[in-house]
């Protein structure tokens, strides 16, 4: 009998001191601190090392892995040599995922216990966004920005992605847009992570096979939608038509709705008001337009089905970027800046849970619904003898 395919949803695989989620009532929590706490109080950087340990550091504890961070910004010579060798037309996440993979013959720490893993996430943390940085300069034939050590996480991207050195509120806007996505416990990224990672595969293995994951526009591509939408849709005059036509044909509206969200997403919650400051700051159009997306989709869905539908962090997101200054293309990518720190979290935890460890290996079993021949299985036919279908 076929079984449903319900893609692990809601499936129980592990435990996890990392990450909560509440979709009920619209809570994310990072190691038992509200994400909306966070947000207020903290800094990507102390976010990271609270994701990687299991408290919020002390200044000694925090001030050395900002250390590592800032020394931890610069690429092997070869790695950046080869950077340069590939067509200007690869994609961005192919390129992330090829260079992490690449990393690890470079890698400094060759050991697999918990604090050879714990650099090698520093590593990859900083790492990342060099490559991002780096790739958007030599794509478009632009001289190399070195990293700037008196610059934070966030700050130091920025500038080194456009040669400008950000203020203080776009640089504190871009950080808690990466404590908003840092992470988000067992979607999909973060499951192959962890998958890889339960084979005894080492970090830059895992975190090159989230990154993979990460890449489908199903997870990580979905503000890049989002934005080609708000391009297309161009002023607000236009959103109630173009909405209502999306809706009778049956499509989707990029960035409303989640699968575990029942209610507001609480990064949408800050996300919105991120944009409309950038709005201001800027004079562009896109959080009033975003709004209006918003406020019509969830009208319209209530007429159609009876029901709420709600933004999640996507449908923000993508017009918080677009402000900034970020191409389009490299939204995806700079999720992976941030939840890095989260997947290289999850990674220590998968191979080294102290209570109640589960088996090493995910192995799920699957239900065979193809052909059956009975217990012998099915008849081989040479070929010659084959009938051909035509």
């Amino acid at each position: 009998m076929q079984t449903k395919n319900i893609g692990l949803r809601n499936i129980e695989v592990a435990d996890t001191k990392i990450c909560a989620i509440d979709g009920i009532n619209g809570k994310l929590i990072y190691r038992g601190y509200d994400i909306l706490d966070l947000v207020k109080k903290s800094s990507f950087e102390e976010t990271a090392c609270l994701l990687l340990n299991d408290d919020l550091p002390s200044e000694k504890v925090l001030a050395d892995f900002k250390k590592k961070l800032v020394e931890g910004r610069n690429l092997p010579d070869n790695v950046e040599k080869n950077l340069r060798n590939l067509p200007k037309t690869a994609n961005p996440m192919d390129v992330i995922q090829s260079r992490v993979s690449e990393l690890a013959a470079y890698a400094k720490e060759s050991g697999d216990d918990r604090e050879a893993n714990y650099n090698k996430a520093i590593d990859l943390i900083s790492k990342i966004p060099i490559i991002i940085a780096y790739w958007e300069r030599i794509r478009n034939e632009k001289e190399l920005i070195p990293p700037s050590p008196k610059l934070g996480h966030a700050g130091n991207f920025l500038y080194m992605l456009t040669g400008n050195e950000p203020d203080s509120e776009v640089a504190r806007i871009f950080d808690i847009c990466l404590i908003l996505h840092a992470e988000h416990s067992f979607n999909a990224s973060t499951f192959a992570a962890r998958e890889v990672a339960s084979t005894r595969a080492h970090m830059y293995a895992a975190v090159s096979a989230a990154i993979g994951a990460l890449s489908g526009e199903l997870h990580g591509g979905a503000n890049f939608q989002v934005m080609k939408m708000l391009l297309e849709i161009k002023s607000e005059d236009k959103v109630e038509s173009w909405i209502k036509d999306r809706l009778a044909k049956g499509e989707r509206i990029m960035g409303m709705g989640h699968a575990v969200y029942k209610t507001f997403d609480p990064r949408a919650e800050v996300l919105r008001e991120l944009s409309r400051r950038l709005s201001e700051k800027t004079g562009q159009p896109w959080y009033r337009i975003t709004k209006m997306v918003e406020d019509v989709t969830e009208e319209e869905m209530k007429k159609i089905k009876g029901s709420d539908i709600f933004p999640n962090v996507d449908l923000y997101s993508a017009s918080t970027y677009y402000m900034l200054g970020i191409p389009m293309d490299l939204n995806t990518p700079i999720f992976a800046i941030s939840r890095t720190s989260g997947w290289t979290a999850h990674v220590i935890e998968e191979k080294f849970a102290e209570a109640q460890p589960k088996p090493m290996l995910y192995r799920p079993k699957a239900v065979y619904v193809g052909k059956y021949c009975g217990p012998s299985g099915c008849e081989y036919v040479p070929l010659e003898k084959r009938i051909q279908a035509t």
